[in-house]
């Protein structure tokens, strides 16, 4: 029979967040102060996983620009 190579520790959650950017760790933080037993799992490390790691932004049309429209910008995003 095969040994693991390290001790197993089971734990038991009432809530599972997967994903620690800033919806998993708002979901975490509502879990919590609810009085949950919480954990948030993340894939990446910690400093990597939040919303300012993501690469892009936001179009809008803002009308200072002519000429300009909406339409456009929903086809680039």
């Amino acid at each position: 029979m095969a040994t693991a190579a390290y001790k197993i520790i089971d734990h038991t959650y009432d809530c599972v967040v997967v994903g620690a950017g800033g919806s998993g760790l708002r979901a975490t933080m509502g879990c919590a102060e609810a009085g949950l037993k919480t954990a948030c799992i993340t894939k990446v490390f910690p400093t990597r996983s939040h919303t300012v790691a993501a690469q892009g932004g936001i179009a809008a049309s803002l009308g200072n620009n002519s000429p300009d429209h909406w339409s456009w910008h929903m086809y680039d995003t």
